[in-house]
């Protein structure tokens, strides 16, 4: 098979693990930085450039979009789509998970449980609002990442200023979303990696200071775990809402059960190298039978 992956570049890790997998199981593999295609809006002829050249005669293409090129990242995907070409991941699946609102909105509809949440762009509710969810409360932008755009008020006065500062500086209009404080996960939460109806790998994370947010990119600390049955159905549940065959499921232990808290539509590596899960053979295994399925489908119908 020939596979595309749209990256950042070679040097970015879970690139070159993929493209290693890709390789030592026999398929020819081109990275393509995504940021540097142009498109062609054609009917007929919906073509994506790359440093001057068509890209054509790909099997399968592999997004590995960033947060802050969700957009135009997006945008060369749905072109490959337009053409007809098996996408790993759905320029709308991405963009649908991007979305921390509209993500939300669908999981709920799902039947997948998760922290309560409000949303409000009018600073004259801020009373109510706080009166609803109750204190400390977790305050977010709908468009972070990685925990930047996160804060924890733990007071009236705190969350009033905090809430009032996002509404103030907010100009690109990002939703802000109030989220209930479930102390009993404090620091902790569950990374489940999902391919297809599986989850390959799980791990821990866990924050090493006060901080209340457990990210790997904030300092905190991983460990494996071993998931409950109803977790490894909640994460896949969450992962097929969205619409993503390839995710990272962010789970929290609570007295009411699993709460899931974000559904990553490019979820990084790490975790191998923590749970020594090979996640990229995984991925590689579900793009060969599922492109490989789906090419042979078009040459019968042909």
């Amino acid at each position: 098979m020939k596979i595309a992956i749209l990256s950042n570049g070679n040097a970015n890790y879970s690139t070159k693990r993929l493209v290693e997998e890709a390789e030592a199981r026999g398929h020819k593999v081109k990275v393509i930085k995504y940021k540097n295609c142009y498109l062609s809006i054609d009917d007929k002829n919906p073509d994506v450039f790359y440093k001057g050249k068509k890209v054509e005669g790909f099997d399968a293409i592999l997004p590995r979009i960033s947060n802050n090129m969700t957009r135009y990242g997006c945008a060369i995907v749905r072109q490959f789509e337009m053409q007809g070409v098996w996408t790993a991941s759905s320029s709308i699946a991405i963009t649908r998970a991007r979305d921390k609102l509209r993500a939300a909105q669908v999981l709920t509809k799902a039947g997948v449980d998760t922290p309560k949440t409000l949303v409000s762009r009018n600073t004259a509710d801020i009373d109510d609002l706080l009166e609803q969810i109750g204190l400390p409360v977790i305050i977010k932008l709908a468009s972070g990442t990685h925990g930047n755009g996160v804060i924890l008020a733990e007071t009236k006065k705190a969350a009033k200023s905090a809430l009032q500062a996002f509404y103030l500086y907010n100009e690109d209009g990002t939703n802000i979303l109030i989220q209930e404080y479930v102390e009993e996960s404090a620091g902790t939460d569950i990374r489940a990696f999902v391919v297809g109806s599986q989850v390959v790998a799980s791990m821990k994370r866990q924050s090493l200071t006060d901080d209340f947010r457990s990210n790997l990119h904030k300092g905190g600390e991983g460990s494996t775990v071993k998931l409950t049955d109803e977790e490894k159905k909640v994460a896949l549940r969450a992962a097929k809402a969205m619409g993503l065959h390839i995710a990272g499921v962010d789970l929290m232990r609570s007295k009411r059960g699993p709460l899931v808290l974000e559904v990553n539509a490019s979820p990084g590596f790490g975790i191998e190298k923590i749970t020594g899960r090979n996640v990229a053979a995984k991925m590689i295994e579900y793009i060969e039978h599922n492109a490989t399925r789906k090419n042979s489908k078009d040459r019968i119908g042909a």
